[in-house]
């Protein structure tokens, strides 16, 4: 299969590792992986907090890099992020429609459904919950908001995880209660989020486990300050990077690359 691969800005700029596993793991599974170039923002912070004609230039850069996806030059789009891939199939129309530009709104709906997440694109159109992966750590799993309530990707990540080969995993309390990130939410309502990330931290924590993992980076980054600042000695990874790695072949990421919660 040929699968276009949407990083989103935030693993660009500052976890590449999350797209560079999910390369590795495509790459291992037999398909090829083409990088567009063009790709930016998907214009999702934007739109959440109102800015919808400062969002309309990365709706349709988004739209145009991507589009080719219709004539056949890749099969699928896939994001390793929740986050982006919901608001790609859920705001960039609506975004467009909102500011009169009907031509874009409808070739943005036809490239959004060609954009799933990285569990969609495993389960649901490669039927491949066991990826082959090997990961010998104790590990708990926290379900992101996006990935519940947007892309409503339900148990799609255990599927994938239940079948890592290694591995230790236990279930985390209130799994499926938010971090207090939400994007602009924690920086407008600190202290709500503050108390919430230090619920989930507590669940974490209880779980006794190395590592937690998740299917976006922005939760993560959120999660993950909270476990290096009280110490936890927990290490937050994206999901591409537990599924990754084999036992011949174990997932490192690039040594340049940032590493949050360690």
């Amino acid at each position: 299969m040929k699968i276009a691969l949407f990083s989103t800005c935030l693993n660009d700029v500052m976890f590449p590792q999350a797209a560079q596993a999910t390369v590795r793991l495509l790459e291992r599974l037999g398909h090829t992986v083409a990088f567009p170039r063009e790709q930016a923002c998907c214009g999702q912070m934007h739109v959440n907090t109102g800015y919808y004609p400062e969002a309309m230039p990365m709706i349709r850069n988004y739209v145009s890099t991507f589009e080719p996806v219709l004539d056949g030059e890749w099969d699928i789009i896939v994001a390793p992020s929740a986050s982006c891939t919901g608001a790609i199939r859920t705001q960039h129309a609506m975004v467009a429609r909102t500011q009169g530009d009907e031509e874009l709104a409808t070739r943005a709906e036809r490239v959004a459904a060609k954009t799933v997440d990285l569990p969609e694109l495993l389960i649901d159109v490669l039927g491949q919950a066991d990826v082959g992966a090997y990961f010998p750590h104790r590990v708990t799993y926290h379900t992101t908001c996006h990935s519940l309530r947007v892309t409503r990707v339900g148990d799609k990540p255990l599927q994938l995880l239940n079948h890592v080969d290694g591995m230790d995993f236990v279930p985390l309390p209130d799994a499926d209660v938010c971090c207090g990130f939400g994007g602009t939410f924690s920086l407008k309502n600190a202290d709500v989020s503050a108390a919430m990330m230090s619920d989930k931290m507590g669940n974490i924590k209880a779980t006794g486990a190395e590592i937690l993992v998740a299917g976006d980076y922005s939760c993560l980054m959120n999660i993950a300050g909270g476990l290096s600042r009280t110490r936890s000695g927990i290490r937050a990874m994206h999901l591409a990077e537990v599924l990754a790695g084999t036992r011949d072949e174990p997932w490192v990421a690039p040594a340049t690359n940032t590493k949050v919660g360690a």
